[in-house]
């Protein structure tokens, strides 16, 4: 029977194992790999959850900024990263529209990331130089279709949402206006204040400043609701055009294989960081409408907005820079 002690100290052996890989999560600090630069607004919302989560999860949660090619370098090493709950990505709009933006892309948004739910919304607004005769969306679509392509839309680049929302508007109001693209938003808007081009498409908080100091004028929010950082503003639903509808957003996700418990505790925990009457102040300051889903309807979300937009990338044949 000397094989007894053996036996027990192996039984004792896998059962310490076991209960070590069963512990908990999160039992170490999570990770968040953010798309864009630190200061951006999506860099700031992430910031502004991150407390609360922390809390939450009793674990820190770590931001880590990886900015680049239009957001594909976080996203692809979010990608590749380990299935085990401990990286995320916070990413934004763009990545519905990248595969059908950029050939040859090392991993696959749908295949590679499992979408764990909206951190935010950023309402657009579509605003114009002073100087354009035109006070309004209808006004500015009668102008177009009076001079077709005397009309100059600037974007922050080929491929951004500025410039398919500009896209967009030209196939609903069958209209022609020349893109012109700028390397990032804030050249083109310099373009746009000194009366260089004369409308874009872009976040209303960025707008509102500008609006309300007299620099441009806004003629409508893209979409069916009016936006709260101007709410004198039609909407294009309003304006007759609904078809004429772009959103921003910010939005969370894991590497595919995650374990679904911990997306769906990830997700719970986000909506209800964004339920706190502190925190969602601070975030409508920024000119941002929090909007936390389930991991199932983001993922239908998302899904919808890819293949709208992917269809509009592949008809015109946009290609990013």
């Amino acid at each position: 029977m000397k094989f007894v002690p053996a036996l027990l100290a192996l039984s004792c052996a896998l059962a310490g194992a076991t209960a070590a890989h069963a512990q908990p999560w999160p039992a170490k600090p999570v990770r968040l790999v953010v798309s864009f630069p630190p200061g951006g607004v999506h860099d700031s919302v992430t910031r502004l959850l991150a407390p609360s989560l922390s809390k939450a999860l009793g674990q820190p949660l770590v931001v880590d900024n990886r900015p680049g090619a239009g957001g594909n370098i976080a996203a692809d090493h979010v990608a590749k990263s380990a299935a085990d709950g401990y990286t995320f990505l916070v990413a934004s709009e763009a990545l519905a529209t990248t595969k059908d933006l950029h050939a040859g892309l090392s991993f696959d948004p749908q295949r590679d990331l499992a979408p764990v739910t909206k951190l935010a919304d950023y309402p657009m607004v579509l605003v114009a130089h002073p100087s354009l005769a035109a006070a309004s969306l209808q006004e500015m679509v009668a102008l177009a279709l009076a001079r077709p392509g005397a009309l100059r839309f600037g974007s922050a680049g080929v491929g951004t949402a500025g410039h398919l929302a500009g896209e967009l508007l030209k196939g609903v109001a069958a209209i022609d206006m020349v893109h012109v693209a700028y390397k990032g938003g804030a050249p083109a808007l310099q373009d746009l204040a000194a009366g260089r081009i004369e409308i874009m498409i872009l976040s209303g908080a960025l707008a509102a400043p500008q609006v309300r100091q007299g620099r441009l004028k806004a003629l409508a929010v893209p979409g069916r609701q009016r936006a709260a950082a101007l709410p004198e503003v039609p909407s294009a639903a309003e304006a007759g055009y609904p078809g004429f509808e772009a959103l921003l957003f910010s939005s969370l996700h894991a590497p595919a294989g995650t374990p679904q418990p911990i997306i769906a505790r990830m997700s719970a925990e986000v909506a209800a960081a964004l339920r706190e009457p502190e925190t969602r102040r601070r975030i409508e300051e920024l000119g941002a409408v929090p909007a936390a889903t389930t991991p199932e309807e983001f993922s239908r979300y998302l899904g919808d907005t890819a293949a709208r937009w992917g269809k509009l990338v592949r008809d015109l044949g946009i290609r990013a820079d």
